[in-house]
């Protein structure tokens, strides 16, 4: 993996652990990190071993908790849409990932912080862990696909409310309402969860897992037909490699071996 200045990464038997780590802005997002974000995802798409990701801040008190603002106060009109459409471009490469990515939430989620952890497939927290979409408060709104992943994970109403007035919200208010898969303990804790349930899902045929993101993404893509979408990723299923592992390791009362062909 590439070095880099703003994030820390570790390849761990197959799971890359991607950990912003600017412990003196609380992990904020500015340029150079959402584009170092952006290069260590497209590793990702690159390299064979790297079998899936969890997404994470270095510390206890922040996954990420928000975008630098120091650098947002100089945005104008044009380089303010740039900047929101780097942060959307290198989120969609997350979401569009054809490996589970896991967001493992520490902490504050806030602003791009939240919007980080939305494009990430399952969201994973630990129980003092806050999320919000602040940006109203400094006559802002969310610009890395808050106002689109939100109403989907959580419904137009609630998110709506949350856009408008601010407010933050508990963890544990965050599983109540579909934004977290899960709660959990401190940060040893939720570190050990999702490497457990990557190992679960890396387990799978890689192919049919990198399909079934695409099969939903596409229910969410104006240009797309999902059920066609899904008919051509069963199709191209059916022909690979790790289905004919996959029925015969079941018929055979085996484990199947897959090989991600």
């Amino acid at each position: 993996m590439t070095n880099f200045d703003h994030i820390n990464t570790n390849l761990k038997e197959g799971i890359l652990i991607i950990s912003v780590s600017r412990p003196d802005k609380m992990n904020a997002l500015n340029k150079a990190t959402i584009e170092e974000i952006g290069e260590a995802m497209q590793e990702v798409y690159d390299e064979k071993d790297i079998r899936g990701v969890i997404i994470t801040g270095e510390g206890d008190k922040a996954f990420v908790a928000g975008a630098d603002i120091s650098e947002v106060s100089e945005l104008n009109e044009l380089n303010g849409r740039k900047f929101s459409e780097t942060g959307q471009e290198v989120f969609s490469l997350i979401e569009k990932c054809d490996k589970p990515v896991i967001a493992a939430v520490n902490g504050f989620a806030l602003g791009g912080g939240c919007e980080l952890a939305m494009a990430c497939h399952l969201r994973v927290a630990s129980k003092n862990a806050t999320f919000g979409q602040p940006e109203v408060n400094l006559g802002l709104i969310p610009g890395f696909g808050g106002t689109q992943r939100l109403p989907q994970l959580i419904g137009k109403g609630r998110a709506l409310e949350m856009m408008l007035t601010a407010d933050t919200i508990s963890a544990q208010r965050a599983l109540e309402i579909g934004l977290v898969n899960y709660v959990v303990e401190e940060k040893k804790e939720l570190m050990e969860f999702c490497e457990k349930m990557m190992r679960k899902i890396t387990a799978k045929g890689p192919l049919a897992v990198g399909m079934i993101v695409d099969s939903v993404n596409a229910f969410y893509m104006y240009d797309e037909n999902g059920y066609q979408t899904e008919a051509n990723n069963f199709a191209a299923c059916c022909k690979s490699s790790d289905f004919e592992e996959g029925t015969q390791a079941f018929l055979n009362k085996r484990e199947a071996h897959f090989t991600g062909e």
